[in-house]
């Protein structure tokens, strides 16, 4: 029998809103509530609100903690400083892409990564196989909760709702708050926009995410998530990235730059001195007619790469997307086709992101 999937502790909340509900790397999600389109330009302008309590978190601690993650994060952990948070891979021997995460120091022996849902138990098992001995593995994605508040008008609704005031935090930095217990908010999101995203008890998040209901922000799903995520030019986790491409390929090898060893990093070396046969790049097609995942991107006639992530932008009012292609095709300005199957749509490579916030 198949297992259900799993509920968030908003899933009651979602159900009252009339959300759409899809299972979603083994979570029951919020697809949309009032329209895709409404609620990406909400974002954009004003203020939304996700539940993405199905991510993964894991606090590492310990006074080994810093030299387990430094050997196997491509996140250079020794360069952290208490409060700031950095994006980085956790990575196979092969230098494949097992995940993308972000990593919160404490302090230098206490530490949170925060991982993706559909990933987080390999990666549970991964890093609590390979920690040093002393270092604790808590899996803490069921006793804590994650909210995200994102747009322009997110800082001072925290403020007013939370009594928090994260304006002081600089991007990528973090800090500890009363909400009844343990708490965090932290400078980040994956919308492109200004916002935070809220660490609470679980069992305090729905009454969290109604009192900012209460407030006036409005939620919004996974379709407008996507959409803006890919405006914002961030990558997806088995799309842009996966087990078969290393950082290189990804045309993130920045964050796997660091010289000190880490699991991966004599392979990551190899390929990047091998240069990559495939390169991730961003297109922009005018009109309205979206390529999708998997069509094949045509260069002279012939196909020259393939399409990871694809969507009509509704803040550019035009197609774009992700593909990789030929390193010769990856340059900004280089004109390519994709196929969709039916026609060939004129699409040029453009540099990322596709949209910045002002």
């Amino acid at each position: 029998m198949t297992a259900l999937p799993r509920k968030t502790p908003l899933y009651d909340a979602h159900v009252r809103s009339g959300a759409r509900m899809v299972d979603f790397s083994g979570w029951f999600m919020p697809v949309q509530y009032d329209g895709i389109i409404a609620e990406h330009h909400r974002t954009r302008t004003d203020v939304t609100m996700f539940d993405t309590c199905h991510m993964g978190r894991f606090w590492i601690t310990g006074p080994m903690a810093r030299e387990g993650l430094d050997r196997l994060l491509t996140t250079d952990v020794n360069a952290m400083q208490n409060g700031q948070c950095k994006y980085g891979f956790l990575l196979r021997e092969d230098g494949g892409i097992l995940d993308d995460l972000i990593t919160y120091r404490v302090h230098a022996e206490r530490w949170l990564l925060v991982v993706n849902a559909g990933t987080q138990d390999r990666d549970r098992d991964w890093i609590r196989d390979r920690l040093p001995p002393g270092v604790r593995f808590e899996d803490a994605s069921v006793r804590m909760g994650k909210i995200d508040v994102q747009g322009p008008h997110a800082l001072p609704r925290v403020a007013s709702v939370l009594g928090v005031d994260a304006s002081r935090l600089g991007y990528f930095r973090f800090m500890e708050f009363d909400c009844g217990g343990e708490a965090i908010v932290s400078r980040t999101g994956y919308t492109g926009e200004k916002g935070v995203e809220l660490y609470v008890a679980a069992a305090r998040i729905p009454e969290v995410w109604e009192r900012f209901e209460k407030a006036g922000v409005k939620p919004a799903g996974l379709g407008a998530r996507d959409t803006l995520r890919l405006e914002a030019g961030l990558p997806l986790y088995g799309h842009e990235l996966s087990e078969a491409i290393t950082p290189v390929e990804a045309a993130m090898d920045r964050f796997s730059a660091k010289t000190r060893p880490y699991v991966g990093s004599e392979a990551v070396k190899r390929r990047r001195g091998q240069g990559a046969a495939m390169l991730l790049a961003g297109f922009r097609i005018e009109g309205r007619q979206a390529a999708r995942a998997g069509q094949a991107v045509m260069a002279g006639g012939r196909r020259a790469g393939t399409v990871t992530s694809g969507s009509f932008s509704p803040t550019l009012q035009a197609v774009i997307g992700f593909a990789f292609v030929e390193p010769s095709l990856a340059l900004p300005g280089t004109r390519v086709q994709v196929d969709t199957g039916r026609n060939l749509l004129d699409a040029v490579v453009v540099k990322l992101p596709f949209y910045k916030a002002g």
